[in-house]
C-alpha cells in the first residue's frame, strides 16, 4: 500500500483530506494517499484535531499516539501513528 509506511515502532499515513464534509469516514484512495472526510470545517485547527481524534478511535491508540508531522494547513498531510502495525492500521481503517 503506498500509502502506508512502517516506522519502526508504528506507521507514518499519507492522507488527502477533504474537510467540510456531512461526516467523517474514510473515503477510499485518492491517488497515492487514504482519502478522509471531516466533518470538521478547516478553521482554527478544528480539522487537525477531529483527524486525530477519528484516528485514534478507530485505530483504538490513545491520542497521544498520533502526531501530525506535516500538512498542518493542507489537505496533504502525513500522520505518525506509535505503537500501532501496518496490518492492523490497514484492517481497521478498511
Amino acid at each position: 500500500m503506498s500509502w502506508i509506511l512502517a516506522d519502526g515502532n508504528g506507521v507514518i499515513l499519507r492522507l488527502h483530506i477533504q474537510p467540510g464534509a456531512k461526516k467523517t469516514e474514510v473515503a477510499g484512495l485518492h491517488g497515492e494517499a487514504l482519502k478522509i472526510r471531516l466533518s470538521a470545517p478547516p478553521v482554527d485547527g478544528k480539522a487537525n484535531a477531529c483527524l486525530i481524534e477519528f484516528l485514534a478511535r478507530q485505530l483504538a491508540v490513545a491520542k497521544s499516539a498520533v502526531e501530525l508531522i506535516s500538512g498542518e494547513t493542507a489537505r496533504a498531510k502525513r500522520v505518525r501513528i506509535a505503537g500501532i502495525g501496518a496490518d492492523a492500521v490497514i484492517a481497521r481503517l478498511s
